[in-house]
């Protein structure tokens, strides 16, 4: 059968996973009858709690006698390197643009990718029924971008079609016909994608990929290069390097048909199939016929920017929620995830009780936080700190993102000054139509950690914030951090309302009546910008005396929630997050306050 390979890349919520529900019903992948999930291709809890896609996966339709590979990217940069290899497996890509907001940075990077490896694009102009639309200026926004991104004379000449992935349509005109579907896009995937180049030879394929099945153990997806292969078959897999990782035979060759994985006898050069069998084989290895010498060369991945320690939970507390709390389970944890997602890097602390996660970005690691309490781990993690770098004359350098702010014209200044402070530099100011303005600025990395939720407070919740990696450049100088000091518990114990009650003057609280606390903990957020050690354990005294107006009743402000997220970019240096299955909870780094003390001193000595 004849075989198209094709990625559909996307911002953040510009509706692809929906797309690829409407092309698998169109195609005929499901029965009349069956009932099938909302965004069936975000599989993951996360995804569908989140909206947005995090990890690749493969899916395919038949049109017109031909087998369409469908590839669903990850919209958000910080899942970049699932991103950078998925692309090495097809030869065309789907565009998809929303027809208000236009192209944004995560477009940007995965379009910037997808160029550089020699796709020609297909663009759909999606959500044209928006009100707010503007696809003519949307498409002149588009062909600039891949300009700017240094895109040929034959990818500049891109088909453009029109429609809205929710209702199921997509023409060559904004208008319609509507009656056709999604027709009129299969068929110029079929016309535009090229058919896969096959090279001569035996088998080969690169692992794009990695996924752990109970029942058939590790399963690596891929591209075929060249020649075929069968269940049974020898195989053998070599590194970047060209050594001998392992050898063995596949168990099951499984390809994609619709929704659904489909065991078949054989799989040939250019198809997209998921192989078993091999125990240690990864990411970016080739996986190849025992008498082939040279490994494949894989996608180069860009470099982490951000990291954070990853710590054996040693407060009071520990162990009493989750069930996997020594060094031993983490570690295993970690360096299985670092196996499948060649974008994080995993290094051991010397104390061998800790260790240093650096990923793309705060989203990606607070995602494997937490899916990794919801397996039941139990863990301290500390403040994402950004990776610096020094060039050749020892000059220090920070990561420095581009970030796009698209924001109501009332709110602007604040974002402006917010910014500012931040020490970003505004590179670009422009109306983005229905009295809204798009800010585009060069910022450092480590000055955003933790401005999502302010940025939300300054413009009460009408500000959309996108962030893209951009270079490093030279240290921009300190940056301000929290203002407020935190108020700390003095004991261990249940919190109290009275004494929660008689706190309220001091400061919001972060904790509700009757949770555990301990020494050092963090329980509400000082009005002040020093630290302060409180009782909250103080009961009402009781008395024999009964007066009119001795008693007041309790009425306790609603405290402020810490989501993961928020509690990330919250905590300070000094401080960490504890996380477990029910809760997660500050604290400092050292409880006790004479260790605080004596770590305060020694800072101030350096």
């Amino acid at each position: 059968m004849a075989l198209r390979n094709i990625a559909i890349i996307a911002h953040v919520d510009h509706g692809k996973t929906t797309l690829v529900d409407e092309l698998l019903k169109q195609s005929g992948s499901f029965r009349e009858n069956q009932r099938v999930a909302e965004r069936v291709m975000d599989s993951n809890d996360l995804e569908k709690e989140r909206g947005i896609t995090i990890l690749a996966k493969a899916t395919s339709v038949e049109w017109k006698g031909v087998r369409i590979n469908i590839v669903d990217t990850p919209g958000h940069a910080d899942f970049g390197g699932e991103v950078e290899r998925i692309l090495s497996m097809v030869d065309g890509a789907i565009v998809l643009v929303d027809a208000s907001e236009g192209p944004m940075p995560q477009t940007k990077f995965v379009v910037g990718k997808a160029l550089k490896v020699g796709l020609r694009p297909i663009v759909a102009i999606n959500k044209i029924d928006r009100p707010d639309g503007r696809h003519e200026e949307v498409i002149n926004e588009v062909f600039d971008l891949f300009a700017n991104l240094d895109a040929t004379d034959e990818q500049l000449d891109f088909p453009i079609l029109y429609g809205s992935g929710r209702d199921g349509w997509m023409n060559v005109n904004p208008e319609g016909p509507k009656d056709q579907g999604l027709a009129p896009l299969l068929d110029l995937v079929l016309k535009h994608v090229p058919e896969p180049t096959v090279e001569e030879g035996p088998f080969r394929m690169i692992g794009t990929i990695l996924e752990a099945n109970p029942f058939l153990g590790r399963i690596i997806t891929g591209r075929i290069a060249s020649g075929s292969i069968k269940p049974n078959q020898a195989v053998k897999v070599l590194g970047q390097d060209g050594k001998l990782i392992e050898t063995g035979r596949i168990s099951k060759i499984l390809a994609f048909r619709g929704i659904e994985r489909t065991a078949i006898e054989e799989a040939h050069a250019g198809d997209i199939v998921a192989i078993a069998g091999l125990s240690k084989g990864t990411v970016a290895d080739t996986f190849c016929d025992p008498a082939v010498s040279e490994a494949m060369k894989a996608q180069p991945i860009d470099p982490p920017t951000v990291t954070m320690s990853f710590i054996v939970n040693d407060s009071p507390l520990a162990g009493t929620e989750g069930d996997k709390v020594t060094s031993r389970v983490i570690r295993d944890r970690l360096f299985k995830e670092a196996e499948g997602n060649v974008a994080l890097k995993i290094e051991e602390a010397e104390g061998k009780d800790s260790f240093y996660v650096s990923g793309r970005g705060e989203l990606q690691l607070a995602v494997l936080i937490e899916t990794m309490r919801r397996e039941g781990f139990e863990l301290a993690v500390s403040r994402p700190r950004v990776v610096m770098h020094k060039d050749e004359s020892g000059q220090l350098l920070e990561p420095i993102e581009e970030v796009v702010v698209d924001v109501d014209e009332e709110h602007s200044g604040v974002v402006v000054q917010k910014m500012s402070e931040r020490k970003a530099e505004m590179v670009e100011l422009r109306p983005s139509g229905g009295n809204r303005l798009r800010l585009r600025f060069y910022a450092p990395t480590r000055g955003l950690i933790g401005y999502q939720s302010e940025l939300l407070t300054d413009t009460r919740g009408t500000a959309i914030m996108n962030r893209l990696f951009h270079d490093y450049q030279p240290y921009k100088g300190v940056i301000g951090g929290r203002v407020n000091g935190v108020l700390l518990a003095n004991a261990a114990g249940e919190a109290v309302a009275y004494a929660m009650f008689n706190l309220e003057d001091r400061g919001p609280m972060i904790i509700e009546p009757g949770e555990k606390v301990y020494a050092g903990m963090i329980i509400g957020i000082h009005s002040r910008d020093n630290d302060l050690e409180v009782n909250v354990l103080k009961g009402k005294q009781l008395t024999n005396i009964r007066a009119a107006g001795k008693d007041e009743a309790v009425k306790l402000t609603p405290p402020i929630r810490m989501t993961l997220d928020r509690a990330l970019s919250w905590i300070q240096d000094d401080e960490l997050m504890e996380v477990t299955p029910k809760n997660i909870r500050l604290r400092k780094m050292y409880l006790d306050a004479n260790d605080r003390k004596r770590f305060e001193k020694s800072k101030a000595a350096l």
